[in-house]
């Protein structure tokens, strides 16, 4: 029987996919539902390639009400992937996914993370900050933004020439490489 996975996104849905293309002819996994919370996001076109079927979340059905919640549990969902997903996810959700909701962040929390600590706003504060490394961290979701359980992390050298577009360069190539891979090991 295949794990039932959604995934979550909210803008062109590089890292969606990325999924969805490792794990076209998988046995053990399918990618049931691509959700979005921006109309027009190249998400729902990445969707449409691959023939998932979508869901545009609004504050109404996915923050105010378990609207999202039920949809998702009539699917049979089982996973949840947020893959460059902004939204907080509502307690609800988490609870009803315990430990089954991983999110993926352009930078090795515990640092630069949080609220408004997403895309490029990561790269230019690691940039300002002067580091020497930055990475991703794939994580368990909790109730709080980026302070779930770190599930693993990839690091990439940063060299004193590199501007925050460099930096996010290098962070993307460990996204490409990494994310599919955790979230098979994981499954």
């Amino acid at each position: 029987m295949k794990k039932r996975l959604a995934i979550l996104a909210s803008g062109g849905g590089s890292n969606a996919d990325n999924i969805l293309n490792y794990f076209k002819e998988s046995d053990k996994v399918e990618v049931v539902l691509l959700a979005c919370n921006k109309p027009g996001a190249g998400a729902f076109d990445v969707a449409k390639k691959w023939n998932v079927p979508t869901y545009a979340l609004t504050k109404e059905n996915f923050k105010e009400s378990n609207d999202f919640l039920y949809f998702l549990q009539k699917l049979d969902v089982e996973w949840v992937i947020l893959a460059g997903f902004l939204w907080k996810v509502p307690g609800a959700l988490v609870e009803a996914f315990p430990q089954r909701i991983i999110n993926i962040h352009p930078a090795l929390l515990p640092n630069y993370g949080g609220k408004g600590m997403y895309g490029h706003f990561v790269h230019e504060a690691v940039h300002a900050a002067g580091e020497k490394e930055s990475g991703i961290t794939i994580h368990f979701v909790n109730e709080h933004y980026d302070e779930g359980a770190v599930i693993f992390q990839a690091k990439a050298t940063i060299d004193p020439s590199d501007g925050p577009h460099e930096i996010e360069m290098k962070v993307r190539r460990l996204e490409i490489e990494h994310f599919p891979k955790v979230i098979d090991a994981i499954l």
